[in-house]
């Protein structure tokens, strides 16, 4: 990666939204190094990558491991773009979500992107750039979603927080919430449920990942930096609530 090169960094970088995400900012001339605890899909991402050269590494880590975060962070020339994309969910009912599971869903979701931001923004100079991945589930989802909701509830929260300590160094932090999206993630339901998810949606169809790493994208961009502490709901419109005709 050239020196002189925007670098950007993107976790869950080898699958769904973060992978497009890679392949947008790639797209846009940023150095891209894409992180993924998934060795497996690391490896088929870095096929479908390949035709993009150097500007584009991957590289095999944990969120929730902060030395090897830092190690690939502390390996780049430079960093000015954090996309903190890793996350997980699954579904437990509220009486059933056993404490060990909650704490996984908060440690991924949201220390783990806190662990992200952190070690890059050591490494950032004024007109840096942090996007955080929240989600629509923030403002409330349905049954079993506690522990993800609450995990996507506090990157707003933190969204704000780390803008407002940040601006002064002028480092732009915002966050994406992404609507129901058409990845591995979501697919691990029976066809039948994701059909009926899809029919919850003002358009009948979940979002194509690189729908929300267009949105990813407008962040990202130093053109934006002045933008802050923002969070943008990419749903197709279902989180302004109502019937609609």
């Amino acid at each position: 990666m050239s020196a002189e090169r925007q670098v950007a960094v993107v976790t869950g970088g080898a699958s769904g939204i973060g992978l497009a995400t890679v392949e947008r900012l790639a797209d846009d001339g940023f150095a891209v190094a894409a992180i993924d605890r998934d060795e497996t899909a690391l490896a088929k991402a870095k096929a479908r990558l390949g035709g993009r050269g150097p500007s584009v590494t991957c590289h095999a880590a944990d969120v929730t491991n902060r030395a090897a975060i830092k190690a690939v962070i502390d390996a780049q020339p430079r960093i000015d773009v954090a996309v903190c994309a890793a996350g997980v969910h699954w579904l437990v009912p509220l009486r059933d979500v056993t404490e060990e599971q909650f704490r996984r869903m908060l440690d991924v979701n949201l220390v783990g992107l806190f662990v992200v931001a952190q070690e890059c923004i050591r490494r950032m100079s004024a007109g840096g750039r942090v996007i955080l991945i929240s989600s629509r589930a923030a403002l409330g989802s349905g049954a079993g979603s506690t522990a993800y909701a609450a995990s996507k509830a506090g990157v707003v929260g933190l969204t704000r927080a780390m803008a407002m300590e940040l601006r002064k160094e002028r480092i732009a932090v915002n966050s994406v919430a992404p609507g129901f999206t058409d990845t591995a993630m979501t697919r691990a339901v029976s066809p039948e449920q994701f059909a009926a998810y899809e029919a919850l949606e003002p358009s009948g169809k979940a979002a194509q990942p690189a729908e929300i790493a267009n949105a990813i994208a407008f962040f990202a961009s130093p053109r934006t930096s002045f933008v802050t502490g923002q969070t943008l709901f990419v749903d197709g419109g279902k989180s302004l609530g109502g019937l609609g005709l």
